[in-house]
């Protein structure tokens, strides 16, 4: 297996998005994917894990700059490979090459449950309660820091 990231167009990671994340769903295409750095997996040809970010301040702290990860999804056949690690030092490279922002910076997400244990090792901690989306599941906020001058907990890079 060898795998590479790059630069995608959110239209490359739709399909992955559909199946791994909304359960052959339309509903794969994210308010803002027109904003958002796209990065992609490869093994080979076949696209195996994506993610993207873009800036979108965190909902308990809407004047601290922050970016959001949405779309994180690996192919069923590549879990545990260090697939979804790819995709998130890659989103997170992303953040530290970005335009310099004011004091701290956050990157955030809202996780799937399950996704929890993955976030915790790459240093993001949970905030508030998980809560259930009707439509694709248990959730709970995770968030980092990445950047600039640190204020509270969280991990400094």
């Amino acid at each position: 297996m060898s795998l590479t990231a790059r630069e995608v167009s959110a239209a490359d990671t739709v399909p992955l998005r559909r199946d791994i994340l909304r359960a052959g769903s339309p509903l794969a295409v994210f308010p803002g994917d027109h904003d958002a750095f796209h990065l992609g997996v490869y093994d080979g040809l076949a696209l195996v894990g994506c993610g993207n970010i873009r800036l979108d301040p965190a909902p308990w702290a809407p004047d601290v700059p922050a970016w959001r990860i949405r779309g994180m999804a690996t192919a069923t056949s590549h879990r545990g490979q260090g697939v979804g690690t790819l995709v998130l030092e890659g989103l997170l490279a992303r953040c530290r090459s970005a335009p310099p922002l004011p004091g701290e910076v956050v990157l955030w997400c809202n996780a799937r449950t399950p996704a929890q244990p993955f976030y915790e090792r790459a240093g993001f901690l949970t905030r508030g309660q998980s809560w259930v989306d009707p439509e694709i599941g248990p959730h709970i906020v995770m968030w980092r820091s990445v950047g600039g001058v640190t204020t509270g907990a969280g991990t400094h890079c």
